[in-house]
């Protein structure tokens, strides 16, 4: 089959690799239709190259057709539509009966203190082989894939593997009172429904931060109040604290994470450690690695005191500095993680209907083949020509 490959930093290819097979006595494997490119996608293609190998197949928001079942499925047949959620979980262990799937007790990877494994992501996350490719070997066929209804183009479900449950988490917790006010830190794909989900779920006033005109643009006619970074800079604090009675936002959605804009000495670090060896790499990464923290100082800084700061964008660093006074000055309540897919998809599959108030029919600014996938990586990677979510179609 044809897959995309992580070959090194800022290389990614679209190689023939062997076809998967079914291993274990419920796995299914899946005809992968439609597939998309995550942000966190962008993090292996810059960031995190000491914890992949050359090869590594990734992606991990895919939704397709099951081809063939292990004899312990019960649950799907061959020809079933499905969405297959990132975080490969049980539904089964103590972590998944909480509602906590990134946490699944069955594939935490202990060997890396981590939680629950990832499809595409990384040695930290079990380097399990991901969606961007013509097939998928999934594991737990009976729990796992999310069996969705014949009919609607892909667009309609396969934001269930990532975007709306990753977003409904944030904004969730972010407990934004009623008729409140949220900032969201970077309108990509997963700020950019954060917005749409916070202003369907009752928030008075949605301020999305970014720098990006085609991403702003957006988002206003979102409905949200858009503001540019570009011209606002580090005064960005006080231009919302002007829109909130000089409070700040009740709340504050970092949908950015480790490669925010505007830390130099931070970035020079990380493209430091990506040119040393793997093993050399990886140590001085989960040991002394740093972010860049422009995006969460932001939010600590805009949120009112009292206030929800919820992060979805991805943080790796190991010592990062926290403004600890200024956190427990505010008072501040802090919420993260990975989504736990599975926990969200009854409140959100009731969304995807014909009426589509989330704008899930529309949401892909791209649709390409899998063969131009490196194209799009770098694409996306510099912020042009308008991407802001892309499906492959393999």
């Amino acid at each position: 089959m044809r897959a995309l490959t992580w070959q090194g930093r800022r290389d990614v290819r679209v190689e023939t690799v062997p076809d998967p097979v079914i291993k274990d006595p419920t796995d299914v494997i899946i005809r992968v239709t439609s597939t998309g490119v995550c942000g966190s996608d962008l993090h292996l293609y810059e960031v995190l190259g000491p914890f992949l190998d050359p090869g590594d197949i990734l992606g991990h928001e895919p939704m397709g057709v099951v081809e063939e079942i292990g004899p312990g499925v019960t649950e799907l047949a061959v020809g079933d539509r499905v969405v297959v959620p990132f975080n490969v979980s049980c539904g089964e262990c103590f972590m998944c009966g909480h509602g906590l799937h990134s946490q699944c007790e069955t594939t935490q990877n202990r060997d890396q203190g981590t939680g629950a494994s990832l499809f595409g992501y990384t040695k930290l996350y079990g380097q399990v082989p991901g969606g961007q490719a013509e097939y998928m070997r999934v594991p737990f066929g009976n729990t796992l894939p999310i069996k969705v209804p014949e009919g609607p183009a892909d667009d309609r479900y396969v934001y269930l593997s990532d975007v709306l449950p990753t977003a409904w988490q944030a904004v969730e917790y972010a407990a934004i009172p009623p008729g409140g006010t949220v900032t969201v830190l970077g309108l990509g794909p997963i700020g950019a429904m954060c917005g749409r989900i916070a202003l369907h779920r009752g928030a008075g006033l949605v301020v999305g931060v970014d720098l990006v005109p085609d991403r702003l643009s957006r988002a206003s006619r979102d409905g949200v109040k858009a503001l540019d970074l570009r011209r606002h800079g580090k005064d960005i604090g006080d231009a919302i604290r002007d829109l909130t009675d000089g409070r700040g936002t009740d709340a504050v959605i970092d949908a950015v994470g480790m490669e925010a804009h505007g830390a130099p000495l931070a970035k020079a670090a990380q493209w430091g450690v990506g040119l040393l060896p793997d093993a050399v790499g990886a140590k001085l990464m989960e040991k002394a690695g740093i972010d860049r923290l422009g995006a969460l100082y932001a939010a600590i800084d805009i949120v009112r005191r009292g206030g929800t700061v919820s992060l979805s964008g991805v943080y790796g660093g190991a010592v990062d500095p926290m403004p600890l006074l200024t956190m427990f000055d505010k008072q501040l309540q802090f919420r993260m993680g990975q989504a736990n897919v599975h926990r969200w998809v009854g409140d959100l599959l009731p969304l995807l209907t014909d009426e589509d108030p989330l704008g899930v029919d529309g949401f892909a600014t791209h649709h390409v083949s899998l063969e131009e996938a490196p194209k799009v990586y770098e694409t996306f990677q510099a912020k042009e020509d308008g991407m802001i979510k892309t499906l492959l179609r393999p």
